[in-house]
């Protein structure tokens, strides 16, 4: 049999059903891996969704929040509206189901007893002309309550960067991506960076900024099925290769 899958008749085809064959296996364990990412993704968000609310504090900044994503704070201290900084195209779903389109406010709080704020993602607001964010700032200290959230932007800035300061622009308001590092360099109260925290509405929200925190699925989703899709197709290709070539050859002698 093997002989005559790699004579000169069926050479590139067998080539050609290894080759298939390979790619399917591939992507079936690429699936696998996909499987895992989500199930860590899952421990890690049901761990840190679980653990009690932590007050974040001036004693708290060395903290890895990169690590502690999705962990409840309530964090007390003073927006700095001046350094205030809105994400493009961000759409709102209104109670009648349309899609409003207008940004994503995200406004600095310096956290009380400390020189170092940590960046809020307060919500969605309505799209104007003058962009007027410092409305938005309610006056001195507040307390908020939110979830710690991770900037991961490096695939996003290759297709679609946010541009550079022009000459006498002093800062960048309007952002395609959060950018956290980048955000820091044009602020003069220290920030950081190593995560930021998204609020979590705690009553019914009937003015601007809303907050509106993503739905998260934990689920395992489809990946373990799409796995034994791919090593099923190519268990059959690979079985049923030889016994196609077998019944042509014998089809050909006769």
């Amino acid at each position: 049999m093997l002989a005559r899958l790699f004579s000169r008749r069926w050479l590139l085809t067998t080539i050609l059903v290894l080759a298939a064959a390979a790619v399917m296996v591939r992507l079936g364990i690429w699936q696998l891996d996909r499987l895992e990412w989500r199930r860590g993704f899952n421990a890690r968000v049901i761990e840190q969704a679980n653990l009690p609310p932590m007050q974040l504090g001036a004693g708290d900044l060395d903290l890895d929040l990169y690590s502690m994503e999705y962990r409840q704070v309530q964090v007390t201290g003073e927006y700095l509206a001046q350094d205030a900084v809105a994400m493009r195209n961000q759409v709102w779903v209104t109670v009648y189901g349309g899609n409003e389109v207008g940004y994503k406010l995200l406004m600095p709080l310096r956290i009380e007893g400390s020189d170092t704020a940590i960046l809020v993602d307060r919500g969605w607001i309505p799209a104007g002309e003058p962009l007027d964010l410092a409305q938005y700032a309610p006056p001195g200290p507040v307390t908020v309550t939110g979830q710690l959230r991770r900037a991961e932007i490096d695939v996003q800035l290759a297709f679609n960067a946010d541009p550079t300061l022009q000459p006498g622009q002093p800062r960048l308001e309007l952002w395609n991506y959060l950018d956290l590092p980048r955000l820091a360099e044009q602020m003069e109260t220290p920030l950081l960076t190593s995560g930021y925290l998204q609020i979590v509405p705690q009553a019914v929200q009937d003015q601007p900024p809303f907050a509106n925190p993503p739905e998260l699925d934990l689920s395992e989703g489809s990946h373990f099925g799409y796995a034994v899709q791919w090593f099923t197709f190519a268990t059959i290709l690979l079985a049923g290769y030889p016994y196609y070539a077998r019944r042509q050859d014998m089809r050909n002698e006769k």
